[in-house]
């Protein structure tokens, strides 16, 4: 990818005045679609509004497509340092540039934009005047703020008038009760002084009854009480009728205030009862929005963009998940066939050790498991697919033949593949020394993106790891196995000896998982049998004798989710190409070759 600007200025080229920013045009790679992935187009910027074009040369044919800045949200992408993501709505434009200068470039002189238009920065506030908006805003705030304080503090005001009135009328009962305290007090005293004078007047008078006893006779012929009670009023200076009616006032004061309280805190439930429904509703309503949205977007699957990975919630349906991996795998067949055409093969000879060295187990600490897997596959990839194996055929090709058991576990496809397959002209000895042999990988195998030799344990076993070409939409894949290669003896002497190369993921400290792909587990065997049918006369055995009979067995657990339809359609279609390639390269590597029996 390559940028050129269609401007000579920067956006520190802008002049104060008139604040106009500058034009900004280059080639950015957008994305497409699932099946056609990023492309290159021309992007313009100009007048705060982006538009692309398919080319530079086409640009007087209109645009394709043009996003307007001013509410446009620029999202640079969190691990991609050269794309960024434009949205508008349900619009999203993915965009990558040819580095992250050129990133950074296009970023600031959007945002520029964005700014002029009047959405994007505090300058573009005081450009257009914005700040008495801001003033009346903050002005609003401030009343509206207000308003709430005096009404949220009615009831701690109500309630301090209710601390005063207690502390009032605390006081008015202490001095009424003093004042009823002394009532008391006088009248006992009234009480003791009238029986002690009766008690006189009868042991003067003992036999004669005073009617008037209690009443002397004044001059003007009135009477009075001998006693008279004392003033209420001259009692410690308490004005009775007045304390009485101030009583009365505040306990007034009091229920009046309660009541008002009553009634502030019944408002106050009923306020918070609307706000708890209008809060429920929103919630409501937002649920419903999410379940709507969620609903269009698995109609709508064409919403995805290039940050979407496999997986069960899948937004991509299993058509358009196949289309983009059908497309993906033509893009690689054709490039590989482009290659192919283009590279001059040097004739590479293949290191042969001594037949009696792939025979032995070896000693180093992975010996035991690869013995395991050797007996294994002897005892039950060489079985017949009859029976109650299960195997159905799904592809059968000349001598090819392809069957499959359909398996799956906790929705991944773990369907264990047998092909069988003959091939004039070539051993079994040397079909696997092929496929057992790193020095040859990359001549045949077209889906590795690139492998090391983590550990050599011996002369026939050696622990790989390689990453395989990612096929969009699925996630990458890679394998960390060990490979070994063994020729088993036949125990009679009528049959032909077997070559077997073993492919099964083990752990090594060297390469663990990485976020960036998901591990798969493999369990792989070319098993490989060599028939010689006598030559006429006193021939030699030439290839012309030979054919050698295939058995290919795959056990792959790919790690992560993909579509079942989509993981069975291809394996239908890239094992049988894998077989023929393969065997295909041997028969034109070994031509003209000695044998290698």
């Amino acid at each position: 990818m390559s940028e050129k600007s269609s401007s000579s200025g920067s956006e520190d080229d802008v002049e104060p005045e008139s604040a106009q920013p500058v034009e900004l045009g280059g080639v950015l790679s957008k994305w497409t679609n699932y099946i056609h992935g990023w492309q290159d187009r021309w992007v313009v910027l100009k007048n705060n509004t982006l538009s692309y074009y398919k080319s530079e040369d086409e640009r007087e044919y209109g645009c394709r497509g043009s996003l307007c800045l001013s509410k446009a949200v620029i999202t640079p992408h969190e691990f991609d340092e050269c794309r960024i993501d434009i949205s508008v709505n349900d619009s999203v434009w993915y965009l990558r540039a040819e580095d992250p200068d050129h990133r950074q470039r296009w970023i600031e002189s959007i945002e520029l934009h964005k700014a002029e238009s009047g959405y994007g920065s505090e300058t573009s506030l005081r450009r257009h005047g914005s700040m008495l908006s801001l003033t009346s805003a903050a002005s609003a705030l401030s009343s509206t703020s207000t308003s709430s304080f005096k009404k949220g503090h009615r009831l701690r005001e109500k309630l301090a008038e209710m601390e005063t009135f207690r502390d009032i009328l605390c006081r008015q009962v202490d001095t009424l009760q003093k004042y009823f305290d002394s009532c008391a007090d006088d009248v006992s005293k009234d009480e003791f002084q009238r029986d002690k004078v009766v008690e006189e007047d009868e042991d003067e008078f003992p036999t004669t009854t005073r009617p008037d006893s209690e009443h002397n006779q004044n001059n003007n012929g009135s009477k009075e009480k001998l006693y008279a009670p004392g003033s209420p009023k001259g009692m410690n200076g308490i004005d009775f009728k007045g304390e009485a009616i101030t009583f009365k006032a505040t306990t007034a004061g009091i229920l009046s205030t309660l009541s008002h309280c009553i009634e502030l805190m019944v408002k106050r439930e009923e306020s918070w009862q609307k706000r708890v429904d209008r809060e429920l509703e929103k919630r409501r309503r937002v649920e419903d929005a999410y379940k709507s949205a969620l609903n269009e977007l698995k109609k709508k699957s064409h919403y995805g963009g290039p940050d979407y990975e496999e997986g069960p919630n899948s937004l991509i349906n299993e058509d358009e998940f196949f289309d983009a991996v059908e497309a993906a795998l033509d893009r690689q067949d054709k490039i590989e066939e482009q290659s192919q055409s283009e590279k001059v093969r040097i004739p590479r000879l293949v290191p042969v050790s001594p037949t009696d060295a792939f025979s032995t187990i070896g000693t180093h600490r992975f010996a035991n498991k690869v013995e395991e897997m050797v007996q294994n596959h002897m005892t039950y990839s060489l079985q017949d697919v009859g029976g109650d194996a299960n195997w159905q055929l799904v592809i059968e090709e000349g001598e090819m033949k392809v069957y499959r058991r359909e398996v799956e576990e906790n929705g991944i496809v773990l369907d264990p593949l047998k092909a069988t397959h003959a091939v004039k002209g070539v051993t079994g000895h040397e079909v696997c020394q092929y496929f057992w042999d790193t020095a040859v990988r990359m001549d045949w195998e077209t889906t590795i993106e690139n492998f090391n030799l983590v550990e050599t344990l011996s002369d026939n076993a050696v622990i790989v790891y390689q990453t395989h070409k990612r096929v969009w939409p699925a996630s990458q894949r890679d394998v960390l196995y060990l490979s070994a290669i063994r020729k088993i003896l036949a125990t009679n002497e009528n049959d032909p000896d077997t070559w077997l190369v073993c492919n099964f993921s083990v752990d090594h400290d060297s390469a663990p998982p990485t976020n960036r792909c998901v591990r798969a587990k493999i369990n792989v065997a070319m098993i490989c049998q060599t028939l010689v049918s006598p030559p006429e006369g006193d021939k030699e055995i030439s290839r012309d004798n030979i054919l050698c009979k295939i058995t290919y067995v795959a056990n792959v657990n790919p790690g992560g989710w993909a579509p079942a339809s989509v993981l069975r359609a291809v394996a239908k279609r890239e094992y049988p190409k894998f077989l023929k390639r393969f065997t295909s390269y041997v028969q034109e590597k070994t031509a003209g070759k000695a044998i290698l029996f």
